[in-house]
């Protein structure tokens, strides 16, 4: 971890003795000695973490070093404050090289001499020191993992981890699915405990997914309850989930009660109705306690399940009715089959490393989590003898402790350890987020860079770049996947609470950072990020944070107003600042005076409006107003230059089930939107009153996703323009103003990286251009009602994975053509209220998996050939005729069911019927 600090602030220096600079008078040849000792350094740096955990004396040199490369950043930062605020641009070198011509006042360049001379003595006494510990220069290339010699894109069987790689769950599945579903009518809890890392959480998603659980039970909801839970916020997800399953938004005023009509909410709503409720990763009795009462006994035969490592709690919850079920560690046969998987792709392993992956096995103990672990990082190593066995000795020192807690958390050490400098900050800053959080994969990235953790490559963005930093971390087992979009792309994530153990303790052996979650946190002296939860009575008012880079606040209900004031008016380094769901009602004007500031979220808090000497953040390069009430942004704001992700914008249902249903509002575009040439991300721009702003959308010829709202007939021609010149783009919104023309025919040349496509308004014809969208993977249409020939433009495309139709025919029938959509995974209609016939020819669609049929209430059969789509694995339709539906009852000897009764999963999806919830799974 210290090397990344160096190599970080060497890159400043670097730049810095590159150029030619006044300001540098007197001080280049301390920054060149500073340079090429912390070059020397660094070469030893690799050596020393492999040692510090042993050796002390090493441990406390490399915290030296740490430390020293801190100062030099504070040092480099804090001189940029001191220049005058008309010569600051983007970057420590654009703000110096005007800078170097103007400072009168020459106090800044004095301290700033006084303090490289200060460094440079401590730089010379740690190189000294390190000749004492007898460390090696250690290969540059990769580090640990210098043997790997390409980094694949893996991503694909990171994400298949628990679908494909699951073992010996069958026996422990078929018990506890047999405790659900069978048994008396009276609720009764289900417990299952296990240590960390048993794979309880992932035993009971596959059972909670099981067609037999989701056939027989009405509703069904999931909540992680996790140490810190707020039970408020518990019973808020538990309706939200209750609701959803209705595709119901939530009861008005839910936000604003208190906890006894949140419990009597759940409690009416379950009245009555057969349930299956999972409560993980419950900690403590009270937590039970606290929730139990909500869910009822109306003796329909409701489960709720429970998991937690302890078996007191266990037992306690089951009280009087129920089953408790100890997840046991897998078995040898089991434990090698996962491991082969995750280390070699394929439960085969050589010969030559048999005897070795055995040794292995047996340190791991039967622990899933901690075989996944390590067969992860040997996934990345040469399959030869001599690199396994650098691993198996680095395990054999680690796993002689007789307590598999401790062994669990030193073979996470491990695998941390064996990451390279340049992924051990990104991994670490996923501590910041409370335990259990799903976390935007976007939002990380764009943290990440903010705070300077992704180095430049030539022809990648650093966006991209960060992308692949995520994609490893995931393929070596350190994040898990929660959400993947319909294209396979990672939208959240999450962190397992072991793995999170792991990184609570480098926080702080690393002084990287401190999180404040009650009152007895303790805080170094300089801390550098600082995550507050729950409440800003954890941070002390009288300590200082002025050398923080990153602030973030999480379930923060309430703040007073010179809190805020007084708290930002002290961070001024600040790179990162998350406040989203703050409790703001007005934008903090002190945040103008954060130069440093890379990264601004206020998202769903409630301001209006921004400041206009919004200017002043020069280094600006995301501003995140999402579900806030800004609907209008000050001329000023274009002159940040750097701004790279600008989102302003909200939906009109904030609890819709499908958020592209709903109208999107965002701000009002004005002449000067071009200027922010930088820009890759502007979502949502409202063009309603045309003219200059779609004008000047094509000077953003670097944009890589644009939402367009509120778009007039007569201005599509000039956005046709404007898409042209983005060749870059690779998402791409845009909905017309109320009954206006979505006139989108003249894009002869369309970007052709585009690989979302979503378009909302009454179009006269289906754009042929669309047709030469190679990369094309989804797209979406609505309100089109069309009768032309829709299908013949599309399907063709040779990537297209996602197509969905909401109002965008208007003809009586839709013909899939023999041979077409080659590749299409998920087909949706939704509204097409003419539409009577379904024709699917042999051929078409082979790769067909979902097909989702809502609203369509004229349509009374399945699609004509459907029993052609063999891969078919998903048929989900709802608010269909009576006539559609019988067709499909077995038990009603419906006529078609012989045609869908290869589909594993036929659902019909919830309804209200005279004001009862029903709804089923057909199979």
């Amino acid at each position: 971890m210290a090397e990344s600090a160096v190599t970080f602030v060497l890159d400043r220096i670097v730049l810095l003795l590159d150029q030619e600079l006044k300001l540098l008078r007197g001080v280049r040849g301390e920054l060149e000695y500073i340079k090429d000792e912390l070059q020397s350094i660094r070469g030893f740096l690799r050596d020393a973490d492999a040692k510090e955990e042993s050796e002390e004396a090493v441990k406390a040199w490399v915290d030296q070093v740490r430390n020293i490369a801190y100062d030099i950043e504070d040092i480099l930062d804090g001189f940029m404050l001191c220049l005058p605020p008309t010569h600051q641009r983007h970057g420590f070198i654009g703000s110096l090289h005007k800078a170097a011509h103007f400072i009168k006042d020459l106090r800044p360049r004095r301290h700033l001499a006084t303090q490289i001379q200060d460094i440079k003595a401590r730089v010379h006494d740690v190189s000294e020191r390190r000749k004492r510990y007898d460390l090696k220069i250690l290969d540059h290339g990769e580090s640990s993992n210098s043997t790997c010699h390409t980094w694949h894109d893996l991503r694909g069987d990171a994400l298949l981890l628990e679908e494909n790689e699951l073992v010996g769950i069958h026996k422990p599945r078929e018990k506890l699915i047999g405790w659900l579903v069978e048994g008396e009518s009276r609720l009764e809890l289900v417990s299952v405990y296990g240590m960390g890392g048993s794979g309880k959480t992932t035993l009971i998603k596959k059972i909670y997914n099981h067609q037999r659980v989701k056939e027989y039970f009405q509703l069904h909801a999931w909540i992680n309850v996790s140490q810190s839970f707020k039970v408020n916020e518990l019973l808020k997800k538990l309706i939200k989930q209750l609701w959803g399953e209705i595709k119901q938004p939530v009861p008005q005023g839910v936000d604003t009660m208190d906890e006894i009509e949140l419990k009597t909410i759940v409690k009416d709503f379950l009245h009555q109705m057969r349930y299956v409720v999972v409560l993980d990763d419950i900690w403590s009795i009270h937590a039970w306690e606290a929730i139990k009462y909500a869910l009822p006994d109306s003796n329909c035969g409701s489960r709720i399940m429970v998991t937690t490592r302890s078996f007191d709690i266990a037992s306690y919850c089951k009280e009087h009715y129920g089953h408790v079920y100890n997840l046991e560690s897998l078995d040898l046969e089991d434990s090698r089959s996962l491991f082969y998987k995750k280390a070699f792709g394929e439960n085969s392993c050589p010969p030559e490393l048999q005897g070795l992956s055995q040794n292995i096995l047996k340190r791991c103990g039967g622990l899933p989590l901690a075989i996944v672990t390590i067969g992860g990082v040997l996934s990345t190593k040469e399959k030869i003898v001599i690199e396994w066995e650098k691993i198996y000795r680095g395990l054999g020192s680690l796993l002689e402790i007789n307590d598999k807690l401790e062994n669990m958390k030193n073979i996470l050490s491990l695998s941390y350890n064996d990451l390279p400098y340049n992924l051990k900050p990104c991994f670490l800053y996923l501590g910041f987020f409370p335990e259990d959080y799903i976390i935007g994969s976007s939002r990380l990235i764009k943290m990440w860079i903010a705070e300077g953790f992704v180095r430049e490559k030539e022809r990648m963005t650093v966006e991209e770049i960060a992308e692949s930093h995520l994609y490893e971390l995931i393929n070596r087992s350190l994040i898990q996947v929660a959400e993947t979009s319909s294209v396979g792309r990672v939208k959240r994530c999450r962190v397992h609470d072991f793995i999170r153990e792991i990184i609570l303790s480098e926080l702080r052996d690393q002084n990287f950072g401190t999180i404040a979650v009650e009152h007895s946190t303790k805080f170094l002296e300089k801390v550098r990020r600082l995550s507050i939860h729950n409440s800003v009575d954890n941070v002390p008012q009288n300590k200082s944070f002025s050398y923080l880079r990153s602030l973030f606040m999480f379930g923060v209900d309430t703040m007073p107003k010179s809190y805020v004031h007084a708290f930002i008016s002290n961070i001024r380094l600040l790179r990162v600042l998350d406040l989203r769901y703050a409790p703001l009602q007005n934008f903090p004007n002190e945040i103008v005076n954060l130069f440093h500031l890379r990264y601004l979220s206020l998202r769903s808090t409630k301001i209006k409006k921004l400041p206009k000497n919004i200017w002043k953040l020069k280094n600006l390069e995301t501003l995140d107003l999402k579900d806030t009430n800004v609907r209008e942004l000050p001329s000023e704001l274009f002159k940040l230059q750097w701004l790279r992700s600008l989102q302003v914008y909200n939906n009109e249902n904030e609890n819709s089930l499908d958020l592209l249903m709903d109208k999107v509002y965002g701000f009002d575009g004005q002449v000067g939107i071009g200027s922010l040439v930088n820009l890759l991300e502007l979502l949502c721009i409202n063009v309603r009153e045309g003219g200059g702003a779609v004008r000047e959308l094509g000077r953003l010829s670097q944009l890589r996703r644009l939402s367009i709202t509120e778009l007039r007939t007569e201005d599509g021609t000039e956005l046709c323009s404007s898409v042209e010149k983005m060749r870059n783009l690779r998402t791409l919104f845009v909905a017309s103003a109320g009954e206006d023309i979505l006139d989108l025919q003249f894009l002869s040349s369309p970007p052709l990286l585009l690989q979302q496509l979503y378009l909302v308004g009454y179009l006269e014809k289906s754009p042929t251009w669309i047709s030469s969208l190679e990369n094309l993977k989804m797209i979406f249409l609505k309100e089109y009602r069309l009768m032309d020939n829709l299908l013949g433009v599309l399907q063709d495309l040779p990537n297209l994975m996602v197509l969905r139709l909401d109002g965008a025919h208007d003809g009586e029938e839709l013909c899939f053509k023999v041979g077409g959509f080659p590749t299409l995974r998920e087909l949706e209609f939704t509204g097409l209220e003419r539409l009577k016939f379904v024709i699917v020819e042999e051929g078409a669609m082979p790769h067909l998996e979902k097909l989702y049929i809502r609203a369509c209430d004229k349509l009374e059969k399945v699609p004509l050939g459907i029993e052609c789509l063999a891969n078919l694995k998903v048929l989900d339709f709802y608010l269909m005729s009576s006539e559609f539906e019988m067709s499909l009852n077995p038990n009603k000897h419906g006529g078609d069911y012989w045609k869908v009764s290869h589909i594993p999963s036929i659902i019909s999806d919830y309804h209200i019927l005279d004001g009862h919830v029903g709804g089923h799974a057909l199979m």
